[in-house]
């Protein structure tokens, strides 16, 4: 195999670049998936679990369009939580502790599984184009050329990796594996803009030398919810994490050395993420804190390996021993490998078209951890993202844009490539202006249907999501048709306002405190609704009047997402505005109006005048057509 053609490639074997692969792959493409070593695919490099808040939405959209993430999460999954269970649906979080192992091996047959894409083992080290800036293949660093439309690139933390513990330095991508140096090189031939992020791991400890009955514990939940549409149900055995804290000496053992971290001696130049700081920052910002909790969470059900989530560091393995060892519970524990940070290039997310297409380079594609963003779940929507858009290419399709409206996967990116990033970004239902819409639970409903257009979403999913929506309109039918009156309702323990108006069942289920349970004891034919259709009916209904209000603001975002601006549209003839606000609008080239208005120093009435030309423009256009 020494000269290859695909319609695309893809170039990273971690969360993003399986997405993207399986994405391209299940859109028709003929798919090469780059990476150093094949059995490394789908290691968790960092904390082994999935989900949370926000990112937990994010899974759940990935496989609404029948992403990988999900039903490998549920295959590996040995501690499903339900954050903010207490509080309502639109703000919880589906989240999993995983078996890395389990996850590895899961990912790895998933990928095999694919028909047309096809694992390439080597290194990519450069980018080759025509002199259109068009892209036409990769050559890897032992001289290898795969000729292809279209290229993802999802290189996690491997551009230029560098992996500091206290004052030693380490060339990698991850502990133990090469950094890719020669795509940084090319991106900023290119023209690319490149920045420098951190992110850091913390020791991993023996689980058999801790002090388990000295801590507390979390526990699973009794009724494990699945990621996955397409999992029944969770057959591995679900494990309890444990929970300590750090102590007084904890602090001041790292407040006396915290001038050998390499985050404080000046040796890292890259910034780190603001919501998931090192010990070294919990310190130095929170030195008022007494303590700061830890998480104990093992990373396998036949593996000793225990993740101490919460002290992720840089600190010299020396002083890392010693804070640890005063952490209650941990006064004995053997270290297997200490923590470390790692610093790594990343291309500013504003050089990029909505569908993760390179202004500079057509056919060129970034995904995950190179536009700036932390977190498994994050780089995985990307990947899904980047990876159907290089095949639809590759088969001379438009591209498909994710609107903000839509999906928290159109949330994350239009942030990403209107904003940029000045940390690492994660991903918060804060970030949704729609969230009351973009729930974990009816991200299917959402999306499948969107995915099927796509030719992205398997036969097996189609006619599973098919049955479930079908059952959903009859249930929705059934609920409307059945009604009562005030009196009738007080005669079942309901209270109403005694108005004479008869209340749909449907309605009712938006009362507090009424659910589809009780409301079998006034009409038993409802116990013909299945469990998963009772429940989506309670929540959908109980958002039901609050979506109407909102359907008139989805409406709007949704008009200036369409309303496009012209490439050729020069901004530094719009009088009225700053020189300032016309060079940001020069630089950062906003597609839609929405992305204009998110420019920082936009105004209401700079939004105004620039809406009014733009549509002044697209009259004189049609006029001269």
């Amino acid at each position: 195999m020494s000269d290859m053609t695909f319609d695309v490639v893809v170039v990273g074997g971690g969360h993003a670049g399986c997405e993207a692969a399986s994405a391209a792959a299940r859109a028709g493409a003929s798919v090469a998936l780059v990476t150093h070593r094949r059995d490394t695919i789908g290691v968790m490099s960092c904390n082994p679990a999935i989900g949370g808040l926000g990112k937990g939405h994010l899974v759940r959209e990935i496989d609404a369009l029948d992403g990988l993430m999900g039903r490998v999460a549920d295959a590996a999954g040995i501690q499903f939580r339900l954050l903010n269970r207490k509080k309502g649906p639109a703000v919880r979080g589906p989240r999993t502790q995983a078996d890395r192992r389990l996850y590895r091996e899961a990912m790895q047959r998933e990928i095999g599984e694919h028909a047309g894409l096809i694992v390439v083992e080597g290194d990519a080290f450069d980018i080759e184009i025509d002199k259109g800036n068009e892209l036409t293949g990769i050559v890897l660093a032992d001289g290898r050329r795969i000729s292809c439309r279209s290229v993802v690139l999802a290189t996690g933390t491997f551009l230029r990796g560098l992996i500091h513990i206290g004052d030693q330095k380490t060339p990698a991508g991850r502990t133990g594996e090469a950094p890719s140096l020669g795509l940084s090189g090319t991106l900023k031939r290119f023209g690319l803009a490149l920045g420098r992020l951190k992110t850091g791991t913390p020791a991993r400890l023996n689980g058999k030398t801790i002090d388990w009955a000295s801590i507390g514990s979390q526990e699973a939940d009794d009724i494990p919810s699945p990621f996955s549409f397409m999992t029944d149900r969770i057959t591995n055995r679900q494990i309890a994490c444990g929970v300590t804290r750090t102590t007084s000496r904890t602090h001041q053992i790292i407040a006396d050395n915290i001038h050998r971290s390499a985050m404080y001696s000046g040796q890292i130049e890259g910034v780190g993420p603001r919501y998931c700081p090192s010990i070294e920052d919990k310190i130095v910002r929170f030195g008022e804190r007494d303590g700061h909790q830890i998480f104990l969470e093992p990373e396998g059900l036949d593996d000793p390996t225990v993740y101490p989530n919460g002290i992720s560091t840089s600190l010299p393995a020396e002083i890392q021993e010693e804070f640890i060892r005063t952490i209650p519970g941990l006064e004995r524990v053997e270290i297997f490998h200490p923590g470390y940070a790692i610093e790594y290039d990343h291309v500013d997310p504003r050089e990029l078209q909505p569908w993760l297409e390179t202004r500079a380079i057509r056919g060129l594609y970034l995904v995950g951890q190179i536009n700036g963003t932390t977190g498994y779940e994050e780089a995985g929507a990307q990947g899904l993202v980047g990876g159907l858009n290089a095949a639809r290419r590759a088969q001379g399709l438009e591209p498909h844009i994710f609107s903000r409206t839509d999906s928290y996967i159109g949330v994350m990116i239009d942030d990403l490539i209107s904003r940029g990033v000045t940390e690492p970004y994660r991903m918060f239902t804060s970030r949704a202006e729609f969230r009351l819409s973009l729930r974990a639970d009816n991200a299917d409903m959402r999306l499948t249907e969107l995915g099927q257009s796509l030719g992205i979403v398997g036969g097996a999913r189609a006619e599973k999501f098919g049955r479930f929506r079908q059952d959903m309109e009859e249930g929705r039918l059934l609920l409307r048709s059945l009604s009562l009156t005030p009196n009738e309702a007080e005669r079942h323990g309901l209270k109403l306002n005694k108005d004479g108006q008869r209340r749909s069942a449907y309605e009712l289920l938006s009362y507090p405190d009424t659910f589809i349970a009780g409301l079998r004891d006034v009409w038993p034919e409802l116990a013909c609704l299945s469990p998963a259709v009772g429940d989506a009916l309670e929540i959908e209904a109980g958002y039901a009047v609050y979506m109407d209000r909102q359907s008139n603001d989805i409406r709007s975002a949704q008009r200036d997402e369409a309303l496009t601006i012209p490439e050729s549209f020069d901004f530094m003839t719009i009088s009225g505005l700053s020189n300032e606000l016309k060079q940001k609008l020069v630089r950062l080239k906003p597609r839609t109006i929405a992305q204009a208005a998110k420019i920082e120093g936009m105004t209401p009435a700079a939004v105004t005048l620039l809406l009014a030309l733009v549509r002044k423009s697209a009259r004189v256009l049609s006029e001269a057509s």
